[in-house]
């Protein structure tokens, strides 16, 4: 099939119907370049259909988001405030995901950045806050779910994400990622880390609707206790064999 260019990409329009045709534009992209994150997002504002409108429902009903909305909190301030990130107790949240973020060199605004590059479509000033919130949450949840940011901890978060958010467009990114992973190294146990990541986010409390900013300064083991967070051992499992699998064919190469 003939790659269509970046300048032919069809226009996501804001809406509440799927939008497959730019969904596929961009899946084909982001299997070319995997570091293409703005494609990411375009998939998934593509093919939010209902869902993004249901969870922000949602979200307005919660204590913590009718806070939010009221003082027009931002997450990523709060995340980008190193130095009071540094000043939380050892082993808190907060503490972990300083530690996680400058080591993986990452930034709030870095996700920010690849939204915004993946297009903006928002009906109203707090649907607009919902969902960068909801962006801002993806680092945080790597570290309290315990997914790394290798190619199998991705995947398996985004099905956790998918189960907390219901978004069709992370499915599709799930199913070609899994598929060409499973196709590169042989390994169906692909699928079941990805079943796992599902499975924990439909037994985790409601993460949208968490108090996050509260949370940053609490003992990260109290944080995966209270939202319910269950240890991704199918994950932890593939991923030594496949670590294992590469640092021995880096050695034999040697």
């Amino acid at each position: 099939m003939e790659t269509v260019s970046k300048s032919e990409a069809p226009e996501i329009k804001d809406s509440a119907w799927y939008q497959p045709r730019a969904a596929m534009h961009a899946i084909r992209e982001l299997m070319q370049n995997p570091e293409d994150t703005a494609q990411v997002f375009r998939i998934i504002k593509a093919m939010s259909g209902p869902s993004r409108a249901k969870s922000f429902k949602r979200f307005c009903k919660t204590s913590v988001g009718r806070r939010v909305l009221a003082n027009r909190e931002s997450l990523a301030d709060r995340l980008n405030d190193r130095d009071a990130l540094r000043a939380m107790p050892e082993g808190s949240l907060g503490r972990e995901y300083l530690a996680f973020v400058e080591r993986e060199n990452l930034s709030a605004d870095g996700l920010a950045d690849a939204s915004e590059e993946g297009g903006r479509y928002f009906h109203t000033a707090d649907q607009e806050l919902y969902s960068n919130r909801t962006r801002d949450m993806h680092d945080l949840w790597h570290v309290t779910t315990g997914y790394g940011r290798d190619g199998l901890g991705e995947l398996s978060l985004l099905a956790f994400s998918y189960a907390q958010l219901g978004n069709i467009g992370i499915a599709m990114i799930i199913y070609f990622g899994a598929r060409g992973g499973v196709r590169e190294s042989g390994d169906k146990r692909i699928w079941k880390a990805i079943w796992e990541g599902y499975r924990h986010g439909r037994r985790a409390t409601w993460w949208a609707g968490e108090d996050w900013e509260g949370l940053l300064s609490a003992p990260l083991d109290n944080v995966r206790k209270q939202l319910g967070v269950t240890k991704p051992e199918t994950y932890r499992e593939v991923f030594r064999d496949h670590l294992a699998a590469a640092q021995q064919a880096e050695a034999a190469a040697a």
